[in-house]
């Protein structure tokens, strides 16, 4: 804090900055290098009846009380709190113990008192509970009969899976709209999908929040919405549930997927599945028949729509059938697993049934 210093007819003035307990400060010109703590008192428009508790806030952080009739020492500092108060509290910030006449401070006011930097997070500690997170808004009860702790910290990461995408939030709490932003898709243009381990499926509006730090939080899963008329599309159908393995694959690939009952079979069926250059189309509707007693049977063969086809109009041998499959006629590729490498269902499932069907797909254009 710089003094100024101003000679006048009256002898040596000095400017000094004077706050309350918001640690909002005013510049007030003093008649004398010397003020005593009464003097700042009134000067900050306290009256003795009202009980002015006076610190003088030190250079060097700390902070000091000054009596009505003590002369405070300019040369440590020139910032002064008064605040209405007949004692004080013990608070410690990074470790430095201070005296602070009120029951309450605010996140704030323990920042600017710590001199801690805006991108560092302020943590209250507690020994019988986690430590707190305080905010600059927050108010915080100091507790009676001992010393409240405070200290900073590099902000924790949170991270959250959003269609496959992750993005890091500094702080736990994060809105639906700045995360779906963040990811890079529209809130709008998306039915939105919370899921939790061990609960059901939350569908989110764009007005929500989401606390990273409630256990469980796996990923926001996303579904297009039909915006030809305003309404949202029907989310997809789940006639009957996969292995967990299975349903967060499909989720972390950003695949849009349903499982259906058709035609006497349990399907499942994946939309714009990518397939590799060397056929007409870049996507298809995928299937795969999931037996009742999947995953003890196994999955075999897959199916398209529409039927694929190599640019260079050469056959694919073992695709000739047709199946039906929720009224759409669909190509079966005949494709099966052989005696050496054969299904285990206690490895086996939707993802390594998939890697057939990649490597399937790719042997048949040369790669």
């Amino acid at each position: 804090m710089t003094i100024e210093h101003q000679e006048t007819d009256r002898g040596k003035n000095t400017t000094v900055q004077i706050g309350g307990l918001d640690l909002n400060f005013h510049a007030f010109l003093l008649d004398t290098n010397t003020p005593t703590g009464g003097k700042i008192a009134k000067t900050a428009g306290f009256n003795a009846d009202r009980y002015p508790y006076v610190l003088q806030w030190r250079d060097d952080g700390d902070l000091e009380e000054l009596r009505a009739q003590e002369e405070a020492d300019l040369s440590k500092g020139g910032k002064f709190i008064v605040a209405a108060s007949d004692g004080s509290n013990r608070i410690a910030i990074e470790g430095e113990a201070l005296d602070w006449p009120s029951d309450e401070i605010s996140g704030a006011a323990v920042r600017k008192l710590g001199r801690i930097a805006a991108d560092r997070s302020i943590y209250l500690e507690r020994t019988d509970e986690p430590d707190r997170l305080v905010e600059d808004g927050d108010i915080i009860k100091i507790r009676k009969g001992g010393i409240e702790q405070f200290r900073s910290r590099k902000p924790d990461v949170w991270e959250l899976n959003v269609q496959g995408k992750k993005i890091v939030s500094a702080t736990p709490v994060i809105s639906v709209v700045d995360a779906l932003t963040r990811a890079g898709f529209d809130p709008n243009a998306w039915i939105i999908i919370l899921k939790v381990a061990g609960q059901p499926k939350r569908q989110l509006s764009v007005g929500d929040e989401i606390d990273l730090r409630a256990p469980g939080i796996e990923k926001i899963r996303l579904t297009a919405k039909d915006v030809s008329n305003g309404e949202a599309r029907a989310a997809p159908s789940r006639d009957f549930a996969l292995l967990e393995a299975d349903e967060s694959y499909l989720d972390d690939l950003g695949l849009r997927w349903e499982t259906r009952n058709s035609d006497g079979h349990r399907w499942l069926i994946i939309h714009d599945y990518p397939v590799p250059a060397g056929y007409t189309v870049t996507t298809t509707t995928l299937a795969l028949m999931i037996p009742p007693t999947y995953p003890q049977a196994q999955i075999d063969m897959f199916y398209a729509f529409p039927p694929l086809q190599r640019v260079n109009g050469a056959a694919i041998p073992a695709t000739e059938a047709l199946q039906s499959i929720v009224g759409l006629s669909f190509q079966r590729w005949s494709r099966h697993r052989g005696n050496v490498v054969p299904w285990n269902p206690q490895r086996d499932n939707v993802v390594t049934h998939l890697a057939l069907v990649e490597s399937s797909l790719l042997k048949e254009v040369g790669e």
